[in-house]
């Protein structure tokens, strides 16, 4: 029997070499023959044969994921909230000691600019100094990599091993993995570190992320009175409004309740608005 004849006598399996630069994998590909139907009998409709297609359309592996890398969502939320919070508990502390419109605009202004830079150059400075920690120790993996070829080869087999491989599979696809360099440090950095070299968050994609949005967020308690609206309450009630939409925005990238979410964010702004409002009120009543 022919190698031909042999894979078309049932359901199969051919095996072909794999085109990648190691040369060393395997494909295999499952065949499956159609053959005719029995004489005296109806072949299989169109109809059932579109079908089965769309069955198998519907059922088609396909799913995205969120960012969560760590690159803009984070410092973008937590400017965001950082600003609402920080400019609504000072305005409420400020409008609390009986100062002026003008004095709490100016608060809330100079709070703005000086939060919004100082947000940015921390995330700046901070994920830069991880970036710089993260790449000290690749190279210290690119080291080893390059003095202890072996034994780096063994240490990733068994960390396949460990996750349920079998030894000789482990093995197999750690020594594969390794023959390109540069491969085997993103896999031994993901492994050892938790990281991907190539992937890491962007310093400047963070600090602007987090300076416009704490902008955005210290903005809003000072629309009503920008717009010559010179009513405390009535900043305050905009910003409860505002605390509870930011909560349910990021609800929306953690898949949580927009209810939960959003009743926490503003129970914790509520909190902070109050306590600066009393720590103003009792200053102010002294000063007078």
């Amino acid at each position: 029997m022919t190698p031909a004849a042999a894979a078309g006598s049932g359901g199969g399996q051919a095996a072909l070499p794999g085109a990648g630069p190691s040369g060393g994998h395997i494909l295999s590909v499952t065949t499956s023959l159609r053959t005719d139907p029995p004489a005296g009998t109806d072949p299989m409709p169109a109809h059932d044969h579109d079908h089965d297609h769309d069955h198998e359309h519907d059922h088609a592996h396909t799913h995205t994921h969120r960012d969560v890398s760590g690159g803009w969502l984070r410092p973008a939320v937590f400017g965001a909230m950082d600003g609402l919070v920080t400019n609504v508990s000072l305005i409420a502390g400020v409008g609390g000691s009986g100062a002026g419109v003008h004095t709490i605009v100016l608060t809330g202004v100079a709070g703005l600019v000086a939060g919004a830079f100082s947000m940015a150059t921390g995330e700046y400075v901070s994920v830069t100094s991880q970036n710089e920690s993260i790449a000290a120790e690749v190279d210290v993996e690119r080291i080893e990599l390059d003095r202890h070829p072996e034994e780096e080869v063994l240490e990733l087999a068994t960390s396949f091993r460990v996750r349920g491989v079998d030894a000789a599979t482990a093995d197999n696809v750690a020594r594969q993995l390794s023959r390109d360099p540069e491969q085997a440090l993103r896999v031994h950095s993901r492994e050892e570190l938790g990281v991907d070299p190539e992937a890491l968050p962007s310093a400047w994609t963070a600090a602007i992320s987090s300076f416009i949005c704490f902008a955005v967020g210290a903005l809003i308690p000072l629309l009503t009175y920008l717009a010559g609206v010179s009513n405390l309450a009535l900043a305050l009630g905009l910003s409860a409004v505002a605390l509870f939409g930011a909560g349910a925005i990021t609800a929306r990238f953690t898949g949580r309740s927009i209810a939960l979410s959003g009743s926490r964010q503003l129970v914790l702004g509520i909190l902070a608005a109050g306590v600066t409002y009393a720590v103003g009120a009792m200053i102010g009543t002294g000063a007078h």
